[in-house]
């Protein structure tokens, strides 16, 4: 079987014994039943990657011994910050989840006029450490050794007024803008918006903001399809798909 890859606090060094999380303890414990012995690989989010070996696995704690250090891999040499529009149930989870394994950089959950999701306080704190998870969970899955941050959800005009990536690209259905015609840039920023469409307003002020409209064809995709379809051309056209 292969070794499960584990995300794991930072600052692990060779030859030390690593006690692993709670929710990938359990996993290895109770649902892979790993015993003693048994391969692990561990990456520590920032990077770095190591092979261990599991010391104990009982159902109160799990340890792991770090054998060898080996360097991460799996980043794209673009970088994308995506913008998308929070949307209900699994959607949200599954534009991130896919997001991450095709090298996305960072994610920020956005607030749009169309939006009909609205999280606070302790609802919002919560739907973010989940949304987190899925990214890293995407992350052992893919061989990604860099956890990308999801970062806190914020309204569509605060985004842009952060945006300083080489190449800025809105979504938008009645375009026809060309990545072809382009120079390589090394960061993106990409804006997708909910299932209603960003306003006019906001299409204007993502232009304003230095954004260009891109069409992904002639069919109206789903929001949590966008970002698969919108990364993949980035990938392929900038990154290394």
């Amino acid at each position: 079987m292969k070794a499960p890859r584990i995300l794991v606090a930072p600052h692990f060094t060779g030859g030390g014994d690593v006690v692993l999380p709670e929710g990938p303890a359990r996993h290895v414990a109770r649902v892979l039943r790993l015993a003693e012995g048994a391969p692990l690989r561990l990456f520590d989010g920032a990077g770095l990657e190591a092979r261990a070996v599991l010391l104990e696995a009982s159902r109160k704690r799990v340890v792991a011994r770090i054998e060898a250090l080996v360097p991460g891999f799996g980043e794209s040499p673009l970088a994308v910050h995506l913008g998308q529009a929070i949307s209900k149930g699994d959607r949200m989870d599954y534009a991130i989840q896919k997001a991450v394994e095709l090298g996305v950089a960072a994610i920020t959950p956005l607030y749009t006029e169309h939006g009909d999701v609205r999280l606070r306080g302790e609802r919002e704190a919560k739907k973010l450490a989940h949304w987190q998870a899925v990214a890293a969970s995407a992350c052992e899955q893919c061989g990604r050794a860099t956890l990308p941050p999801v970062h806190p959800p914020a309204g569509l005009a605060e985004w842009l007024a952060g945006r300083d990536e080489a190449l800025r690209l809105v979504l938008h259905p009645d375009t026809a803008g060309a990545l072809a015609r382009r120079e390589a840039p090394a960061t993106a920023a990409l804006l997708i918006g909910p299932e209603g469409g960003l306003s006019e307003a906001e299409v204007e002020a993502a232009l304003a903001g230095g954004f260009a409209p891109l069409s992904l064809g002639p069919r109206i995709l789903r929001t949590e399809t966008a970002p698969v379809v919108a990364l993949s051309l980035l990938q392929s056209r900038f990154g290394d798909l």
